[in-house]
């Protein structure tokens, strides 16, 4: 008999607001196209969050709502959708793709890719989060960044190519043994044939990066998507037009940082300072 997958927290939720969505949709005579271009938004938005795999974040719902005449009724059911405990609702469409992901192109500024993070680092990272979450929290998020790592282990894992600022190794998170830690972990993975890693050092005179991480994404499909995180939310980037930008900064980025023999020497060193 077939193990069903365990569902989100919200999975249900979701999927009834979806069904919701889409009602509320028919009943106003419009098609998905036409909701999404009266809302400004992806047809592909309308479609996941009506297939209940996007959740419905309360601006849009407040456009929904305007959109079709609702007395508010869109706004008061996104604004009391159950909590994902593991990840920010902002991040889910893109965990998603992460999973079944061809390639992955990751720039990083403060930590250390989450991908390519121990354990323990990954705990004291999200422990250092503003407002405090509380250890039950902390622990169940740090099991769901743990089995992100999955993806390496595929038999053929997805491309990966990491560019990690220098200060994100400086800094001690967690303390001296879970810093050497994760920079022995890292020595071990930029030795991985399917992982390309390299620092981008201190004291650049020209850096392409300085508008943030970024991290871009192949699906199976072959679409090119980019992704970013601001502190209160996230983007997913469709547009081909944006996603070559990111590339052309991702590209400029490996230019200027360490090769890979001078990304392992530094490493080294670092395993000695420490």
């Amino acid at each position: 008999m077939p193990v069903r997958k365990r569902p989100r927290p919200n999975e249900t939720a979701m999927k009834m607001v979806g069904a919701l969505v889409a009602a509320a949709r028919i009943a106003g005579g419009l098609t998905q196209r036409a909701f999404a271009e009266t809302l400004h938004l992806d047809v592909e938005t309308i479609a996941s969050i009506e297939q209940g795999r996007r959740v419905l974040m309360p601006n849009v719902a407040e456009k929904m709502d305007r959109a079709l005449g609702l007395p508010g009724l869109l706004s008061v059911v996104a604004n009391r959708l159950p909590e994902v405990d593991m990840v920010p609702a902002w991040a889910e469409e893109y965990m998603e793709r992460e999973t079944e992901a061809l390639a992955l192109s990751w720039f990083d500024t403060l930590t250390v890719p989450g991908l390519l993070q121990t354990e323990a680092y990954a705990r004291a990272v999200l422990g250092c989060r503003v407002p405090f979450v509380g250890e039950e929290k902390i622990e169940l998020q740090t099991a769901h960044r743990m089995k992100r790592q999955q993806i390496l282990n595929r038999a053929v894992p997805p491309t990966l190519s990491f560019v990690i600022w220098e200060a994100a190794l400086r800094d001690r998170i967690g303390g001296d043994e879970v810093h050497r830690e994760q920079i022995r972990h890292l020595r071990a993975c930029a030795d991985r044939p399917a992982i390309s890693l390299q620092v981008l050092p201190l004291g650049l005179t020209a850096h392409a990066g300085l508008n943030g991480a970024f991290t871009l994404l192949e699906t199976p499909e072959f679409q090119h998507l980019a992704y970013s995180e601001t502190q209160r939310g996230s983007f997913l980037v469709r547009d081909p037009n944006e996603v070559s930008i990111l590339s052309q900064k991702y590209a400029m980025l490996r230019s200027q940082a360490l090769n890979f023999a001078e990304t392992k020497d530094l490493l080294d060193r670092l395993l000695g300072e420490t």
